[in-house]
């Protein structure tokens, strides 16, 4: 079955997080499959949100952050917990919105055309299973309002599929 994808209008970011996240749900609705919705997910958030240009995940298998699904050039395929963007936010279990990416110590630069980013952990009953990356070519693209959008985005996606 196809989707299709309405542009969405919002007077607010929370508003249009909330009309985001109910657009995902209804994509995701019936499906189960963890990959499958990642792929779903990263096609969305690139699609709908202005000015990115990477939207993906890394998945944690055996200690270390793998590249899944992902929107945007070709990135790189393993990052170490605890380094880099994805890698803090994921050690720390918390999201990290990091205005300036060439300003954090020891950013992984994947894309030099990258200047912005937030990543959201995946936990699920208190375990880590990757993050939610999004990198903009523009300064301070990102702040907490869209880490809070995203956080519910990545419930959606948590609450739609089958994560084993």
């Amino acid at each position: 079955m196809s989707h299709a994808v309405d542009s969405i209008r919002a007077a607010s970011k929370p508003e249009f997080y909330a009309a985001l996240n109910r657009q995902l749900a209804a994509i995701l609705a019936g499906e189960r499959d963890w990959i499958c919705n990642l792929a779903n997910t990263s096609a969305l958030l690139m699609q709908t949100l202005p000015d990115l240009n990477w939207a993906g995940f890394y998945l944690l298998k055996n200690g270390e952050l793998v590249l899944g699904p992902f929107q945007g050039k070709i990135a790189c395929m393993r990052l170490k917990l605890g380094q880099g963007v994805c890698g803090t936010a994921a050690a720390r279990r918390t999201s990290l919105v990091v205005p300036n990416v060439h300003e954090f110590s020891g950013h992984i630069a994947c894309d030099s055309a990258s200047n912005s980013e937030v990543v959201v952990p995946l936990l699920h009953r208190g375990e880590l299973l990757g993050v939610l990356d999004l990198d903009s070519p523009s300064l301070a693209r990102f702040d907490d309002e869209d880490a809070r959008g995203l956080e519910q985005t990545v419930a959606v996606l948590l609450r739609a599929s089958e994560t084993a």
